[in-house]
């Protein structure tokens, strides 16, 4: 018998939840008080422990999302017909929602059990029952319906495949996501110098272009002090990147950037772009064992093209990952193309969906089709060895 328990702080956690999620930074105690202290306004947190026989053997992070979606819809340059149907998807998904995952963040950061305890049938099982049950606290509690509830991404070789079929009879929808770009490093990288010279020329040659434009920027890591005098700034720059998104369910915190550093130390790297004493630009890390993770980013639009400040970062940021010997970088989603030009890879992600109401759950796997469009884009593949 799974016994599950529901902890709402991560302050309260069991002192062997960390040793048990060690592999993962995304589900440590560190991360998670971070998080809650910087969440975005419309994200709530919550965990659940599975027990057997007294023993921790899993885990779940879950978070109650409000979701707006004409607060996420962007593009003021739709066309009256568009605006009218966004209104209507706005009005069958606007609510409160579930997601077993993270929103915040590329990948399945949501949930993990010992396989040589548990089966994936009986952890699933449990993770379902939990699911439930936080629906009927949220709504006993806080007087809100959960409409929707995510199980969010998941590669096509992760366990979870297994419930498949159980999880479709149990009305959820398999949908395809974005990929995630990932950039595996070869064993005889052991510099940068060994990547640029692996370039195919015409990526080489774009390479140094890249620095070329941007031979008077100036990049530095921020210590705690620095970040948290710099939060304003650092708050616009990546504001002016997260309003051009298109579709953008959440918006950080002013004091998120400081709060990570605050929390995470020397796992959570903010790296600053300086054009003469300006602050132009800045991308962040996070040090996730043997992956390096990328995080958000933001930059001055008025000096992104003439400076290539985004392929710049993109190159830094593979430049960190080889010289300091991970084993792989998580470029996440979104541009792609540019991202598989430096060398990520797309990985293919699903996600699980299911609407509480039947008939809506019967139209919902369309409606998650126009918040997360397919997107053509060529893959680059810019090394010699490839």
């Amino acid at each position: 018998m799974i016994e599950t328990k529901l902890f709402t702080s991560s302050q309260i956690l069991p002192r062997d939840w960390d040793a048990l999620v060690a592999h993962d930074i995304f589900l440590q105690t560190a991360y998670l008080k971070a998080l809650e202290e910087a969440a975005p306004n419309n994200i709530t947190l919550y965990y659940y422990g599975f027990y057997k026989e007294q023993e921790l053997v899993g885990m779940a992070v879950m978070q109650r999302v409000k979701l707006y979606l004409n607060d996420m819809f962007r593009n003021e340059d739709d066309s009256c017909f568009k605006e009218r149907f966004k209104n209507q998807v706005a009005k069958i998904l606007k609510g409160n929602i579930l997601v077993v995952g993270n929103l915040t963040h590329t990948g399945q950061h949501g949930m993990f059990f010992k396989s040589d305890i548990l089966t994936n049938e009986e952890f699933m099982h449990s993770l379902l029952r939990a699911v439930d049950e936080l629906k009927h606290e949220i709504k006993t509690v806080y007087k809100k319906t959960i409409r929707a509830i995510l199980l969010k991404d998941y590669f096509t070789i992760d366990s979870i495949h297994e419930t498949k079929n159980n999880l479709i009879q149990m009305g959820f929808h398999h949908v395809s996501v974005q990929p995630n770009m990932i950039m595996t490093i070869p064993e005889k990288w052991t510099n940068f110098n060994d990547y640029v010279a692996d370039l195919h020329k015409k990526y080489r040659d774009r390479f140094k272009s890249a620095r070329k434009k941007s031979n008077t920027i100036v990049s530095r890591e921020l210590d705690e002090t620095a970040v948290f005098e710099l939060s304003e700034t650092l708050y616009k720059l990546y504001k002016n990147v997260s309003n051009n998104a298109k579709i953008n369910s959440f918006i950080l915190p002013e004091n998120h950037f400081y709060t990570f550093k605050k929390q995470l130390g020397n796992n959570f790297k903010v790296i600053a772009y300086y054009l003469q004493d300006e602050l132009v630009g800045f991308y962040t890390l996070i040090l996730n064992n043997n992956q390096l993770e990328t995080y958000f980013l933001g930059y001055h639009s008025a000096y992104q093209y003439k400076y290539q400040l985004y392929l710049n970062m993109l190159y830094d940021m593979a430049e960190f990952g080889i010289n300091y010997q991970y084993t792989s970088i998580v470029y996440a989603r979104t541009a792609m193309e540019i991202k598989s030009s430096v060398g990520a890879k797309p990985e293919k992600m699903v996600m699980y969906l299911k609407h509480t109401n039947w008939f809506l759950n019967m139209i919902l796997k369309y409606i998650f089709k126009l918040m997360n469009p397919s997107k053509k884009w060529q893959e680059r593949h810019p090394f010699k060895s490839n």
